[in-house]
């Protein structure tokens, strides 16, 4: 009887984390539809799993960047001054991008608040209060309460503190990030059950309307992301080099962010970027350090993600936003984009932090990640294959700044 199963065990086993995603989507609606009472009983799964998040965050956000600031080499020459330009510029205007059709067009989404209490920040004076505050929380408390500025905070006063370490803790510092990044694949591993457990109940609880708002994001985010990759990607590199970019967007596009929107990892898309690169005929010792670092800092996606889906959370709980906070969250979120894990879904466990911004609470803002995993069938691809693809365009824009003739070895590919 076993053995029947074994080849759809083996499919399972074998098949990608998106894919695994959308069948749960698919089974979960399902039940919601036909069996309402199970679908209920069924909602344990994603409670479970949203508590596996809620877990693995704060240490997640803590070891990541503590070891990342540890580790690095000061004084290091690596060519690159225009890049990291180049990389907070367009990681910043994703956000501004994302807060714009955020505001024409507001999502809402359906949130089990209870009797959580909320007190909105009057203005840029609240925002700002609650930053500060957050910022001296002492680190234990911070961990243990979700505080993720103030995780944020100690991470990077510890990670300065042992920059001069030496090499056995640094390498024993990344040993431990790597663990607790294993730890974290094997949570989002239960990202399909969980997700069918979260869509089986709130279709049974509600209908179709919490699928609706999240076709709406969705939407939303999508064409944020296009617009960034269509759009402002290739006026900043007509901007920067004065030439026509799409002959060398639409390649790029097509040999890196294609291959990024199915591993759904930058990180898996580094080989891929560097032999890009090296067929581009670009510069060794630049594409070298640019496309490492890109992965790890140059997250145009995320920012978009993390700004679409905190504004969502406000949107839903009536919090108004003013201008001030809202470029306020702008910045936040491409610094917190940059400190995005490198696993499938990473950019959605950095949405608390943005969220404490407004004094939403942590339980409904892990709310919010837990619907960001739902929609990722399509946001996590797409958010992967404009960071990964962007590495290459603003790699090739600066070396062609450096020596244009490259801009005609590479269009006439």
């Amino acid at each position: 009887m076993l053995a029947v199963f074994q080849p759809f065990v083996r499919l399972w086993q074998t098949s990608s984390l998106i894919l695994q995603i959308f069948v749960g989507l698919l089974i979960g609606a399902v039940i919601g539809l036909v069996a309402p009472s199970t679908a209920v009983s069924l909602g344990l799964l994603g409670d479970l799993f949203v508590g596996g998040l809620k877990a693995v965050a704060p240490i997640l956000v803590f070891i990541l960047v503590c070891s990342a600031i540890a580790n690095h080499q000061p004084g290091k020459k690596t060519s690159i001054r225009a890049l990291l330009v180049l990389y907070g510029l367009g990681t910043v205007t994703a956000a501004v991008i994302a807060l714009s059709a955020s505001t024409l067009f507001p999502s809402e989404l359906v949130l089990f608040v209870g009797d959580t209490s909320i007190t909105p920040p009057s203005g840029i004076g609240g925002v700002l209060n609650t930053l500060i505050f957050n910022i001296v929380a002492n680190p234990i408390d911070a961990l243990l309460s979700a505080n993720y500025i103030g995780i944020l905070t100690w991470a990077v006063l510890l990670g300065l503190g042992l920059q001069k370490s030496s090499d056995t803790t640094k390498q024993s510092l990344s040993d431990l990030a790597e663990a607790i990044t294993r730890v974290v694949r094997i949570v989002i591993a239960f990202a399909p059950i969980g997700i069918l457990g979260l869509v089986a109940y709130s279709i049974a609880t509600t209908g179709f309307e919490a699928m609706m708002n999240y076709a709406h994001l969705l939407a939303v985010l999508i064409g944020c992301m296009l617009v960034m990759a269509l759009v402002v990607n290739p006026l900043i590199v007509f901007l920067v080099i004065g030439r026509n970019p799409y002959p060398m967007i639409f390649p790029t596009l097509l040999a890196s962010g294609l291959p990024a929107f199915f591993t759904r990892s930058s990180a898996a898309n580094i080989p891929v970027n560097m032999n890009l690169c090296k067929r581009y005929g670009l510069p060794e010792d630049t594409y070298a350090v640019s496309i490492p670092l890109g992965a790890t800092v140059n997250m145009a996606g995320a920012a978009i993600t993390i700004t679409t889906l905190t504004l969502a959370a406000t949107a839903t709980l009536g919090i108004q936003v003013d201008f001030a906070s809202a470029l306020l969250l702008c910045v936040v979120a491409a610094v917190s984009a940059c400190g995005a894990s490198g696993v499938a879904g990473g950019s959605l466990l950095l949405i608390p932090l943005a969220c404490s911004l407004f004094g939403i609470d942590n339980e409904i803002s892990m709310q919010v990640v837990a619907i960001g995993f739902v929609i990722s069938v399509l946001q996590d691809s797409l958010e992967t294959a404009l960071n990964s693809s962007t590495d290459v365009v603003y790699t090739t824009t600066a070396c062609i700044m450096d020596d244009p003739s490259l801009y005609k070895n590479i269009t006439e590919q």
